[in-house]
């Protein structure tokens, strides 16, 4: 940073949870202090702090989760060249319920514990100092509305990883464990318990419907790179869906649309298939799908797909031809969204290519309304499926045959047209596949919501394979939490597994 920032002393520093995750991150703007000292001073000194701590960029997690999915297969150890994103993909590929207890060595993506708790304390610091620096009522109501947005989103991504779905069968919301909840920087003596699952989506509802009134009336973003009201209004449509009880399919419905309203445009890949290892659907000089744009681009920084291919021989995980014959021959998307070569007669797709594959500006991470179509379609079938309403059925079907003209080349899109609820919920859920693959995952979530089985073959370095199985409402759908978060915090309880 280029400014210095004081701030008041924090309370004592313990050895727990909140010290591990948060203080190393935070040190380099946080400095101690007399308690009579206060500063900062002004609005823009805690606006670079946010865009530096609380803000995603240049940030990189999650990507680990594709592995435990049906959107990968592992074609085993073919080059040396592969075998350290070979040996990172190992524990998590074969559903080890160990993969996160230190016997492995854990790549700094795959620790979104600590991620995510490091970028909630740079939000908490925002907001905790929002009251004390110079500026008038609606710029700081701008700052607020973009740190709960952020604290609201890492809340979720937490809960969705190491929770057990809010709705699932057997599931208590008012029992079940969600995660700590830190809602201040002060870091004090205490370690942090586990709030309830219930508590825990109530804080993240919070947020970001709070967000929403404060982005909507004092915040314009200058551009998809910074957090908007559509970006809260979609991310709740997000949100509501993974909630998935009878009441949440309407608030999809309202969000959805809501935001579909202002930003109903989807781009056509016949426009600019030809040069899309160049141009990516979320690349902003050619897209007007995203919303909210963050991270690093996916073929640019991964610890588990190469970035750098050994031509002549195949990586360690490819896409799987489970995910890839579910294209037809006139949708672009096959060619578009994957980079593919050809080895030795077979073709390969290697990777998700959402960004385009030399194309580093931006990241491919965030939320577009392709999404948002999507999980109004999904809302709109559960809706016709519970009450029979011949308008929800059309919704659903406007909704996906307007996305699917946009993905197919010019001409050659024919709408389809059901009216039986569950074929017309199962084709929902099948084009979520084609069109969000091996994006933010959310393939790992789907398959996590509708408590769905996968089965791994794994390929050792000598070439012998062995299958590894996902139960059906596994309790790995809520991941071990990291073996470093458990040992430096004695109230932080375990997943079961």
């Amino acid at each position: 940073m280029q400014f210095k920032m004081k701030f008041l002393k924090p309370t004592i520093y313990t050895l727990g949870l909140l010290s591990m995750v948060f203080l190393t991150s935070c040190s380099s703007f946080l400095e101690e202090t007399s308690q009579d000292e206060l500063i900062p001073s002004s609005l823009e000194d805690l606006q670079s702090t946010m865009y530096a701590e609380a803000y995603p960029y240049n940030f990189s997690s999650d990507m680990f989760l594709n592995l435990l999915t049906d959107e990968l297969v592992c074609q085993g150890l073919n080059n040396d060249y592969y075998v350290t994103q070979y040996s990172n993909g190992t524990a998590m590929f074969q559903f080890d319920k160990a993969m996160f207890d230190g016997d492995y060595a854990i790549p700094s993506d795959a620790n979104s514990w600590k991620n995510y708790y490091e970028k909630i304390m740079g939000c908490n610091v925002v907001l905790d100092y929002l009251p004390f620096v110079s500026g008038s009522e609606s710029e700081k109501n701008a700052v607020k509305g973009q740190a709960q947005f952020l604290r609201g989103f890492y809340y979720l991504r937490l809960a969705m990883i190491y929770c057990q779905l809010y709705n699932a069968e057997g599931v208590n919301p008012e029992q079940a464990l969600g995660v700590p909840l830190v809602l201040t920087m002060d870091v004090t003596d205490d370690f942090p318990v586990r709030a309830s699952l219930k508590d825990t989506y109530a804080q993240i509802e919070s947020d970001l419907t709070e967000s929403i009134a404060l982005l909507r009336d004092n915040y314009d973003a200058p551009s998809a790179h910074r957090v908007s009201y559509l970006a809260a209004e979609a991310m709740l449509s997000r949100m509501y869906l993974y909630m998935g009880r009878d009441e949440d399919w309407q608030k999809v419905v309202d969000y959805s649309t809501d935001v579909l309203a202002e930003k109903p445009t989807l781009t056509y890949l016949s426009s600019f298939s030809a040069a899309f290892h160049n141009k990516g659907i979320y690349d902003l000089d050619v897209s007007e799908e995203p919303i909210w744009v963050y991270g690093v681009a996916t073929t640019a920084n991964n610890d588990y797909l190469p970035t750098q291919l050994q031509w002549g021989s195949v990586p360690p995980y490819t896409v799987s031809s489970e995910l890839s014959t579910l294209y037809d021959a006139n949708d672009l998307r096959l060619s578009s969204y994957f980079y593919s070569v050809n080895y030795n007669g077979v073709d390969y797709n290697l990777r998700p290519n959402k960004i385009g594959m030399y194309q580093s500006n931006y990241g491919d991470w965030g939320i577009r309304n392709a999404e948002v179509y999507l999980n109004r379609a999904e809302a709109y079938a559960r809706l016709y499926k519970a009450g029979g309403s011949s308008d929800n059925l059309a919704n659903a079907l406007a909704d996906l045959n307007y996305l699917r003209q946009t993905r197919y080349a010019t001409g050659t899109y024919e709408d389809v047209d059901m009216n039986d609820a569950d074929a017309l919920l199962a084709f929902c859920l099948e084009e979520r596949r084609r069109e969000l693959c091996l994006e933010n995952s959310l393939r790992w979530f789907d398959i996590k919501r509708l408590s769905l089985s996968v089965t791994h073959t794994y390929m050792d370095a000598a070439g012998v394979s062995s299958d590894y199985t996902l139960d059906s409402g596994d309790p790995l759908y809520a991941l071990p939490i990291p073996y470093d978060a458990i040992n430096r915090n004695y109230k932080l309880e375990q997943n079961p597994r």
